[in-house]
């Protein structure tokens, strides 16, 4: 059973900001700018077209995610540390542990840590031809 700590840290990959990752592929401890992820699972799930991948992603203290957009829905949970969230249409949200939100597909967001590394657990249900994020404009 995946404990609760771990699936915090999934979400956080969802926010991470994969681009040109395509839902298809296995990166395991890919680190980008201070963003480690790792891919803990995937699931051909709800069918065949889609994928449903769970992700530990941990940001390093002071890193900022770029704005980025997922082809399906990312739904993440804190694990550890605190940040902030920016999701174009909405208020920023601080992140804390244990508290979790859900990004809609294709809608622009990033996250800014702040002084500890930010431990999400993330998952996607996303496209499968697609790429995991991709950049999007500020």
């Amino acid at each position: 059973m995946l404990s609760r700590r771990r699936f915090g840290a999934c979400a956080i990959c969802a926010a991470v900001g994969l681009a040109g990752f395509n839902a298809e592929a296995q990166t395991q401890g890919a680190t980008t700018g201070g963003v480690t992820r790792t891919v803990l699972s995937k699931t051909e799930f709800p069918d065949p077209k889609y994928a449903t991948i769970l992700v530990l992603a941990e940001i390093a203290a002071g890193a900022t995610v770029a704005r980025h957009t997922h082809p399906g829905v990312e739904s993440a949970f804190v694990l550890e540390g605190e940040g902030e969230l920016f999701v174009q249409g909405q208020p920023d949200k601080k992140l804390k542990p244990a508290e979790s939100f859900q990004i809609p597909p294709a809608v622009p967001h990033g996250v800014r840590n702040v002084e500890k590394p930010l431990r999400l657990a993330i998952t996607y249900v996303v496209e499968k031809d697609k790429p995991l994020a991709s950049p999007a404009p500020e």
